[in-house]
């Protein structure tokens, strides 16, 4: 089954029902639990879609990131998947190059979040027809042109990016008024979360993705998720 372009018109709550009409339980949401993600899961959770809503876990990650996932499960009374990376190939990571090889070099760097990221990504999406994500052509000068429909070429399934268009202040206007649980590291300048030694609150006048792996340049800064 294909999304037609067409569904890119709809409003982001109206292209969740739409999905789930067409996918049922195989089409599947990966939060980062983000402004933008929590909206997307306010709209599945209140809707009671069968989409399936799954995080990563990378080992890494923020306090703050573990609380606003355990406020969202308590306030929807839904569950959330998470998915772990290889338990095997972090002790190796670790082992063979320390626990900061990232810091070192680009390729150290996606080696990290290729065993962090993507491959519980890949497994996480085994048997997904239509993968739901909450980027915004917004984010960063390499999603510009960022469709609502797409394909995953790598992974060969359907993609829907419901608040490509939005701007953040849309996200932050259904946050307010819904009362959506959000990460408090928002309010302290943190626009883009992620592992807690990759991410830096931004400074007045930075872009939205300064503070993730802050000390590569602005083109690089991709981990493989949306490749």
């Amino acid at each position: 089954m294909k999304l037609d372009p067409s569904l890119a018109e709809l409003p982001a709550e109206q292209l969740l029902i739409k999905i789930a009409e067409i996918f049922g339980d195989k089409a599947a949401f990966s939060t980062s639990l983000s402004w933008e993600d929590q909206v997307i899961t306010h709209y599945i959770f209140s809707n009671d879609l069968p989409i399936r809503v799954f995080t990563l876990d990378t080992g890494r990650i923020f306090p703050e990131t573990y609380s606003v996932l355990n406020s969202t499960r308590e306030r929807y009374k839904k569950n959330i998947e998470v998915f772990f990376p290889s338990t095997e190939k972090v002790e190796e990571l670790v082992t063979q190059k320390g626990a900061s090889s990232f810091y070192e070099s680009l390729e150290n760097r996606k080696e990290c979040c290729f065993i962090r990221k993507v491959e519980p990504l890949n497994r996480a999406l085994e048997g997904v027809e239509c993968w739901i994500t909450g980027i915004r052509s917004a984010h960063s000068e390499n999603r510009s042109q960022l469709p609502v429909i797409d394909f995953d070429e790598q992974r060969k399934i359907q993609k829907a990016n419901p608040l490509a268009n939005w701007n953040l202040d849309e996200v932050k206007a259904v946050i307010s008024q819904f009362n959506i649980p959000y990460n408090v590291l928002h309010d302290r300048g943190f626009v883009s979360i992620g592992c807690q030694p990759c991410t830096r609150a931004i400074r007045e006048g930075e872009d939205f993705r300064a503070g993730r792996w802050w000390w590569e340049q602005n083109d690089k800064k991709e981990c493989g998720l949306h490749s």
